[in-house]
């Protein structure tokens, strides 16, 4: 194997982003650096572009803008303070309830519009100052808002998992979105857990409890919200419609519902219109720029390599897992989850494939693994936003932070050693 090609990828890309380019040029100029290497210039840039493009070029793919525009849709569309009113009458009376009202409509938002961002944007500008005002530190608001919101991401419908079946070679979405429910639950469980422990330490008050008349006048509410992913999940598993297909269906149905609440006009189509493209334009060049690195990656064998040394060095299914669950934690803590999912997939697939691990299983593992990454400076893009929205730190975050990590990686242990968690569901529907 040759060593300087891959040396130049490390050192570029590392260079590249310490001086703060974004993340999709410096993939790109890292894998262009690394080909004039190997190769000459005209081939280099020929190939470079190619390989952008082609790994574009997937029906698949199609899904994920039109996700992005129905999340939007839903953004501003009145969902999220009736998933909120919902969530309250379910937990507002238990301690900390209107942390664990955050974490509930957190899943039921992420899930929806499939967007961590967007689910820490809505609940920290709704329950931020409301928390506030019953005498929570905003500290704490913030941390359960950040890592709350990165639980829809395993929650179907998630664009991320489109990607990684588009990364693995077509792992079925189906079965991906049927296996996120279990891992992305009991994740939220386990920050309600702390969040509640934490919020009686603190002495926090407590709500009142709500009545059986107003859960179900505030179920029924949330129901055409929630249907949502009864008409998405159930349309792909039985098999009315691809993911693709889905996804223009959940856009045309956000898009009634945002009229029917009349929080969607004509008027604010236009800026709906423009942030989801811009999203979208965001997340194509980051796919692109990666397929680009994978491929360069494939060239010079480095898989292959990781993989032989890997299963030269022990062949314990267990050690092994750790390894990669370790490997991940600091990829996420200083890449992007999009990036790390194409550029990571085809590195560790074929060592947990040749160990027996279903594919399925280890995309739920990786995308909850990197979850915690967007939760982590200095790349953690959900921290930074829900930071934002609070008016805080990030320093003072930190230690209301820990606990909610140390839940997520025990959800993220528990899923990666209990494959049944994962697959239980898949396989309930012939997945």
């Amino acid at each position: 194997m040759e060593y300087v090609p891959i040396l130049v990828l490390i050192i570029s890309f590392v260079g590249l982003m310490a001086i703060g380019t974004p993340v999709a040029w410096s993939i790109a100029i890292s894998s262009l650096l690394t080909m004039l290497v190997s190769i000459p210039a005209l081939p280099a840039f020929t190939t470079l572009s190619q390989r952008m493009a082609t790994g574009l070029d997937s029906f698949a793919l199609l899904a994920i803008p039109f996700f992005i525009l129905s999340g939007e849709l839903m953004n501003n569309g009145g969902i999220a303070q009736r998933l909120i009113a919902f969530a309250k009458t379910l937990v507002g009376s238990l301690p900390g309830g209107l942390a664990l009202i955050n974490i509930i409509s957190a899943m039921l938002m992420g899930a929806i519009a499939g967007s961590a961002m967007a689910s820490a944007s809505a609940m920290g500008s709704i329950l931020g100052p409301e928390m506030e005002k019953e005498g929570y530190d905003k500290e704490f608001g913030a941390a359960v808002n950040i890592t709350s919101a990165t639980t829809g991401l395993v929650i179907p419908p998630s664009n991320i998992l489109i990607v990684y079946s588009l990364a693995s070679g077509g792992a079925s979405i189906a079965a991906l979105f049927l296996a996120g429910y279990v891992p992305g639950i009991l994740t939220g469980f386990f920050l309600m857990v702390v969040a509640s422990f934490w919020a009686k330490k603190k002495g926090y008050t407590v709500g009142r409890r709500s009545t059986t008349k107003e859960v179900l006048t505030t179920f029924i509410n949330a129901v055409p919200s929630l249907f949502l992913l009864i008409l998405v999940i159930g349309g792909i598993v039985a098999g009315i419609f691809t993911a693709t297909e889905a996804s223009a269906i959940a856009v045309l149905y956000s898009l009634v519902l945002g009229f029917i609440y009349k929080e969607i006009t004509f008027e604010k189509l236009p800026k709906i219109f423009l942030d989801s493209s811009s999203t979208t334009a965001i997340v194509m060049l980051l796919i692109g720029a990666s397929m680009s690195m994978s491929w360069v990656l494939s060239y010079e064998h480095i898989p292959q390599e990781i993989s032989t040394g890997l299963l030269g060095f022990t062949d314990n299914k267990i050690v092994i897992l750790l390894l990669i669950n370790l490997i991940l934690l600091v990829v996420g803590i200083f890449m992007d989850m999009t990036p790390a999912v194409l550029i990571f997939t085809p590195i560790f697939l074929p060592v947990v494939t040749a160990l027996g691990i279903d594919p399925v299983h280890f995309g739920i593992i990786m995308i909850l693994n990197l979850c915690i990454g967007l939760c982590t400076p200095p790349v953690g893009s959900v921290l930074f936003v829900g930071v934002g929205i609070a008016k805080t730190s990030i320093e003072k975050v930190v230690r209301p932070l820990l606990p909610l990590f140390v839940a997520m990686i025990v959800a993220l242990f528990l899923i990666t050693y209990i494959p049944e968690l994962t697959l239980w569901l898949p396989k309930v529907f012939g997945l």
